[in-house]
């Protein structure tokens, strides 16, 4: 194994280890009312996550759904308790510089990732795919990587799509995507899923199989 990834695999060991430890003392100095607050926010937080995914044009939003609200649960969960024994070993003041710091590196990667998103949208264009004109099943020609673009580019135009006819239309062009990413390679496209799927990640990382693939047995 590298040095550098050596290093980086200690040095995330250790983090864990120390959040994990303030986490500890923090809900321990909460006592049981302070825990059932902290459960009541983690309920109300993975709520409020879920009904935002499924308001958005998720693959599979119920299980994005589902996903996304275990995960905003224990992510509340963490860091209140977090937050809990930072303010017992350090106090108030240093926490409240540390979760500015913090939140401020969240707001600064969501900027980054939404100027990423609309230099995409920008120049997002709904192309025709090949073959639709002569009435065959258009996805079958199509390479993983151009399924993955078509997936983005579709992505983009129905954020901006107000018309029903061209948005029911975009949905349908996606769910063609997907089905065939799917079928080509079922394993890869199950790991696409479980890392979070979402509109802006191109399944074509982790989706592999040519045009061909999945028609065999046909």
């Amino acid at each position: 194994m590298p040095v550098r990834a050596l290093l980086i695999r200690s040095a995330l060991a250790v983090l864990v280890l120390l959040l994990a430890a303030l986490a500890a003392i923090g809900g321990v100095s909460m006592g049981g009312s302070g825990l059932i607050a902290v459960v009541l926010a983690a309920i109300v937080t993975a709520c409020l996550a879920a009904g935002i995914v499924r308001d958005e044009d998720a693959p599979r939003p119920r299980q994005a759904a589902v996903d996304t609200a275990w995960r905003a649960a224990v992510g509340t969960v963490a860091v209140l308790l977090v937050l809990s024994g930072c303010v017992v070993l350090a106090g108030g003041a240093l926490t409240a510089l540390l979760a500015g710091v913090a939140v401020g590196g969240v707001l600064v990667r969501w900027a980054v990732r939404s100027a990423r998103t609309t230099s995409r949208a920008t120049g997002a264009s709904v192309l025709p795919l090949p073959g639709a004109a002569a009435g065959a099943d258009p996805v079958r020609t199509l390479t993983v990587e151009a399924l993955g673009r078509e997936w983005l580019r579709t992505s983009a135009a129905l954020a901006q799509a107000r018309d029903a006819a061209v948005r029911q239309a975009l949905v349908e062009r996606r769910e063609e995507a997907l089905d065939e990413l799917e079928r080509r390679d079922p394993a890869g496209f199950s790991r696409w899923l479980a890392e979070g799927a979402t509109v802006d990640s191109d399944p074509a990382r982790y989706v592999s199989g040519g045009p061909t693939a999945g028609y065999d047995a046909a």
